[in-house]
This record gives structure tokens, sequence and C-alpha cells, in this order.
């Protein structure tokens, strides 16, 4: 299955999240970038990149809201230069860490910002909870700092795992369960997916990466870890590596098309949005945030 260069923009793409209607494919992607921080829209029948909205910072995550916003993860702006993807780093915007929310017009305000540490990915329940994981800020501590929180539709937020080395990708499996990828950066240990339950984490495979998600058999679509996508059964056993020419570093990934049948995935390095065409089970579907009245 060859993959296909949907755009080469935006730089350092992530969060990428299908958005049906617009756009003459019938949707198009919303992704972020974390270096330029901002919201971009990639229609994947022309390539054409534009900004939307300027998050500051590092935006990280994205969730669509049901007005036609998004819902992001900021994590304050990173320090490019001590990450070393770049050999001309770009500079770094600082941002106060928290959850944003991108209103229909572009307007940016904070949903959440007190004691967040560098928040990375997120997803929404039926209900609308957003559940999104804070790691911490770079440099990465010589602890498990890393924390899983809930932001509920009153406003209040729940934290629901800790003394994680490094949360970075989350999403929902069919039954609803948890799942985030615990990343291995900077040579931390425990790389690997894993559940949250009530009865404590469970920690399935031993796969490191970045963000991913989910088709409606329950596998995994892990971007990161080699320059493309790997898909995982539900117990954790590799199917296929979806890889992507050249060298780079992929971020995240979703599911779209009219169908859910088409996988996109963004990079940081190059940068840009790819996607593969006609995967043989659709994507699970994404649930939208819904604003409180007057929110």
């Amino acid at each position: 299955m060859d993959p296909v260069r949907v755009s080469e923009a935006p730089p350092f793409a992530e969060g990428p999240v299908w958005c049906p209607g617009a756009g003459s494919a019938g949707g198009t992607i919303v992704c972020t970038s974390v270096s330029a921080g901002a919201l971009y829209r990639v229609d994947p029948a022309t390539g054409v990149c534009a900004p939307i909205a300027d998050v500051g910072g590092g935006a990280n995550g994205a969730a669509p809201a049901a007005d036609g916003g998004f819902v992001v993860t900021q994590n304050g702006g990173l320090d490019f230069e001590a990450i070393g993807l770049f050999e001309d780093p770009p500079s770094t915007r600082a941002a106060p860490p928290g959850l944003q929310r991108v209103a229909p017009d572009g307007t940016v305000t904070y949903l959440a910002s007190t004691g967040l540490q560098a928040p990375n990915d997120l997803v929404v329940d039926p209900d609308g909870t957003v559940w999104f994981t804070d790691p911490p800020p770079w440099p990465l501590p010589d602890a498990a700092r890393g924390r899983v929180w809930g932001y509920h539709r009153d406003g209040t937020l729940t934290r629901v795992a800790d003394g994680l080395w490094y949360p970075n990708g989350i999403a929902r499996e069919p039954d609803g369960t948890l799942v985030v990828v615990e990343n291995g950066l900077m040579g931390r240990p425990h790389a690997g997916l894993v559940r949250l339950r009530a009865d404590g984490s469970d920690r399935f495979v031993d796969q490191t990466g970045d963000g991913f998600c989910l088709d409606e058999d329950g596998r995994f679509y892990v971007a990161g870890g080699r320059h493309g996508v790997t898909v995982l059964e539900p117990d954790g056993r590799t199917v296929e590596v979806l890889r992507l020419p050249g060298s780079g570093v992929t971020t995240n990934c979703c599911f779209g098309g009219a169908d859910r049948r088409t996988l996109f995935a963004t990079d940081a390095v190059p940068g840009g949005v790819w996607a593969w065409e006609g995967l043989p089970t659709a994507g699970l579907a994404v649930h939208a945030w819904p604003p409180p009245p007057g929110g």
C-alpha cells in the first residue's frame, strides 16, 4: 500500500483531525503546527494548506468541537535547539501550557491552564469529557512526573493517572478504555502502550511512538518510532508497518475520507501530511466536543 504526499506543509505537523463537509474532497484535514503555534486546514484533493488560528506556543493535539471550532492541547512551546530534530531550529514561541478552545472564528481562549505541565494529546468521550496527556516539559526531569487528566463539561479537572515518564498520544478503544503511549524519549524507560483502568494501568505492548488512532475492530495505528505508522492488533501483535519514503519523524495519524478508510499521518520532519487510501477497516468514529451553552 503506497502512501500519497498530501501536502508539504505545515511545518512540524501534529494532531490531525478529519473535518467532513468542506473542501473539494468532501472534507479537510485540520492539524496543528508545533513550531508555528498554529492550526492549519489542508485540502487533501489540492494540497492547499491555510492557517485558521494562531494559538501561540506549541500547538500539539487537536479535537473537533460540535460548533465547528476545536480544542487544542498547548504544550507551552518547545526548545527546538535542545530537541535536536532540525539543522536550523525554529525559534521557540512561549505560551501558558493548557487546554485551549479555538472558536469557529479563530478566537483562542483557555479552558484550563492552572497546574498543567505541557499538555500533549487529547481525545473526547461521548459525554463531552476531554481526556488529555500532560507530560513534563523539556528538558525532561529524571523522575516520572507525567499525568493524564479529564476536563469535564462543568469545567473541572480530574487527574486519572500519574507517575508516567512521558505520556504522549491518547485514544479510546471501542469499549471506551483509555490508552496512552508512554514514549521512551531521551532514554526514559517503560516505552509502550498503556491501558488506563479503574483497577490500575496495564502496559500491554512495548511499542514506542507518538500519537495514534484506532479502527472499528480495535487495531492500533501508532505513528512514530519509525518514519511511518505501525499497525497492531488489540493484543499488541504487529500486523503491518506502513512506511513513508525517506527519513523523517512521524507524529500522529487519524482516519478520514467519506468512508473513514483513508489514514492520514503528520510529519514533524520534514513536515506535512501523508495519506494511505483504501484501508480494509474503517476508522473508529471521533466524537466532537460539545461547547457549553454560550461557551
